[in-house]
């Protein structure tokens, strides 16, 4: 059979919209593309066991499923953490687990700045207010409590992508920017995690989860942070003690929270975090816009290339055979 025709058998696991369906038409030659919802179980387990790629983005794909998918030859992250594939089956059965670094990094960068003014303003509470038929606020604390990020020391912890360009951003803001990482980096603006915690007005997370990052900001470390800072997380929830979190902002020890990602996906409609008025909340889609989407498909798509002509794949993070 001629090599341009064929089929090489995709399981994307998401909804497409029209925008995703036009830009894949013109792969469709090729592209044997079966899309699955996110919760639709009865589709995914039917399609699994002729998948040779899977497209995958949250919901877990645990080492049973793995084991499903006869022939599975590749497992595409659509995006740059694989928390969420279990990687050590996938290399035992020497499946090549990819992922796609720095492709969501404009789109997580501008979404982490967008929680950041939103808890730093209040902009739940003011919208709500104005909502209600209240003009000019009634709360004297506003002009005492809102801030500028430019008059704002931003403490960005992890220090890849996504943070780098939230430090471009926020220091064209006028922000001073400070960042942690595993080990001193040599650059100005290092600081060890403490330290950076006690300087820092808003705090920005930007870290894989790992062994090591589970539960790094613990309650000690949200001690470590002013009364009136605010935390920003875009990276993994568990990455944050959330009962601890949910502490320190009951009890206002700290300002406010903005977070895109929770332990719990989707988190609890019943959750304690939700109930509070200083946080502001979505539900994991600061890396979800057009953009990041185009770039998503055309690596995808170029892996999927590769694999059909027998070259390397590019982005693979574990030893596959």
């Amino acid at each position: 059979m001629d090599r341009q025709t064929v089929a090489v058998r995709v399981l994307a696991h998401f909804t497409p919209g029209d925008k995703v369906l036009e830009f894949l038409a013109p792969e469709t030659d090729w592209l044997d593309i079966r899309y699955c919802a996110e919760d639709d179980d009865d589709t995914f387990y039917r399609e699994l066991p002729d998948a040779e790629v899977i497209w995958h983005v949250l919901r877990p794909l645990s080492g049973p499923d793995l084991e499903k998918a006869t022939q599975l030859k590749l497992v595409h992250k659509m995006g740059a953490g694989v928390n969420t594939i279990d990687v050590g089956t996938a290399t035992r059965r020497g499946i090549a687990v990819a992922n796609m670094p720095g492709a969501n990094a404009p789109s997580v960068a501008e979404g982490t700045v967008l929680l950041m003014l939103a808890a730093l303003r209040r902009l739940p509470e003011l919208d709500r207010a104005t909502r209600a038929g209240k003009g000019w606020p009634s709360d004297p604390s506003l002009g005492e409590t809102v801030r500028d990020i430019g008059g704002c020391t931003v403490g960005l912890i992890g220090y890849g992508n996504v943070a780098k360009r939230v430090e471009q951003i926020v220091a064209a803001m006028g922000a001073q920017v400070l960042h942690t990482n595993t080990r001193d980096d040599g650059l100005p603006s290092w600081r060890p995690l403490p330290e950076l915690l006690a300087a820092s007005d808003i705090v920005s997370l930007h870290l894989p989860l790992t062994e090591q990052t589970h539960h790094l900001l613990d309650a000690d470390a949200l001690a470590r942070l002013k009364p009136d800072a605010v935390l920003v997380n875009t990276s993994r929830g568990p990455i944050i003690d959330e009962d601890a979190l949910v502490d320190a902002l009951r009890e206002r020890r700290i300002a406010a929270a903005g977070l895109d990602v929770f332990a719990v996906e989707p988190i609890p409609a019943e959750h304690p975090l939700l109930r509070l008025d200083n946080v502001v909340v979505t539900p994991h889609v600061t890396w979800y816009t057009v953009d990041t989407m185009r770039r998503y498909l055309t690596e995808a798509v170029d892996n999927c290339r590769r694999l059909r002509d027998g070259q390397d794949l590019v982005n693979v993070v574990n030893s596959h055979g």
